[in-house]
């Protein structure tokens, strides 16, 4: 039996060896997503076969430390390490066959001298200091880093295949992927905290910041005439489970059910449920100004691109964060504040989807409440 596994394991290597004179293959290898947020866009590495030193490894751009000092500090200012790392293909297939996540593989047709420059490079890149780089989600990340090193070792200009049949931004690329999941807290959370840039005309090179999108553009390029894909099979199927949709804990049908029930309370005469208002919109405006000074702070005090130029700042005023403690107050400033703030987001929910960046209709119910708990407001200081 060992002689029959030891076999099995060793005859793809000496049939490699037969047919490719050089002695090494390259591969893309692309998982599909898993359950995860990390994971819910999927994965892409490069597998280099050496059938001389009867190597199998994976190269692996996509990997962080969590001790790293100060990691999430790091983290949220987008100023986090990736590195390259490395590991055997057969650990490697068997995490992804735990997690159910298929790959496939397209093997490479690339010359010798590619494969040698491809080689080399990952070696260079798996030393010290080259090892490390600043990860950005949409330009620079696990599957861009191998898309430009494809291109910096061929010998001949890449000609990539245009995989988008129409035009798409990277919100609705992304949006692919989360729906697929049902996961709409997940874009609620994404819609708040990436602004205006997330909604540009990706071009077809920018598409392959996305595993399944590099799979699919390099089954459809060249270089210098010849495909830029030998082969391509499937290396391990998942099991498919279907996704059961819940549209009750959908972030809309909830936000709304609150905004009915806060509107129905405002209408209430007894004493408890005021004093309940009157705590709750210190409370809802404490958290939207909070909210508005982490806009700020994701636009201006880090290096994430896609945070900047957010226009969920219309609604999120980092002002409110002051303006709160003042909702009841007689002071003829905070009504005219709040009588600002409320038209202003009249206004904003009349071009609510006219705007330059996609606002998520999750959050038209929270704005709602703060408009009648302004009014309310307001309302009441005409009666004093």
């Amino acid at each position: 039996m060992k002689f029959l596994i030891s076999l099995l394991l060793f005859l793809p290597l000496q049939i490699l060896a037969q047919n490719d004179s050089c002695h090494l293959r390259i591969s893309l290898l692309t998982a599909t997503p898993g359950e995860e947020l990390y994971s819910t866009f999927g994965h892409s590495a490069l597998r280099v076969t050496d059938s001389v030193r009867n190597t199998d490894i994976v190269y692996n751009y996509g990997t962080f430390n969590f001790d790293e000092p100060n990691f999430y500090i790091k983290f949220i200012r987008g100023k986090l390490s990736f590195y390259l790392s490395a590991d055997y293909f057969a650990d490697f297939i068997t995490e992804y066959q735990e997690e159910n996540r298929a790959i496939t593989e397209q093997v490479l047709n690339l010359n010798c001298s590619e494969k040698y420059r491809i080689n080399e490079l990952l070696q260079e890149n798996m030393l010290g200091p080259n090892r490390t780089y600043k990860y950005d989600f949409t330009f620079d990340n696990c599957t861009t880093r191998l898309r430009d090193l494809i291109e910096k070792t061929t010998d001949s200009t890449v000609h990539f295949g245009e995989v988008l049949k129409t035009k798409a931004s990277f919100r609705n690329l992304i949006y692919e992927y989360l729906n697929r999941n049902d996961k709409q807290w997940s874009k609620l959370g994404i819609d708040i905290l990436l602004g205006s840039k997330m909604d540009a005309i990706m071009t077809p090179r920018e598409t392959m910041f996305l595993p399944d999108y590099l799979m699919n553009t390099i089954d459809s390029s060249s270089i210098n005439g010849r495909p830029l894909v030998l082969e391509e099979h499937s290396l391990f199927r998942e099991y498919y489970t279907p996704v059961n949709k819940n549209n009750l804990t959908h972030p809309l049908f909830i936000f709304t059910c609150f905004f009915v029930l806060i509107a129905l309370l405002s209408f209430s005469k007894n004493i408890v449920i005021q004093k309940f208002l009157f705590a709750f919109d210190g409370f809802l405006f404490f958290i939207i100004g909070l909210l508005g000074i982490l806009l700020v702070f994701m636009w201006l005090g880090t290096d994430h691109i896609m945070c900047k130029n957010n226009y969920n700042l219309l609604w999120a005023w980092p002002t409110n964060i002051v303006a709160a403690f003042y909702i009841h107050s007689k002071k003829n400033w905070a009504k005219k504040y709040f009588t600002i703030y409320s038209m202003f987001n009249l206004l904003l929910l009349a071009l609510w989807f006219f705007l330059p960046q996609h606002m998520n209709p999750s959050l038209i119910p929270i704005v709602l409440i703060l408009i009648t708990r302004s009014f309310i407001y307001i309302s009441h200081q005409k009666k004093i």
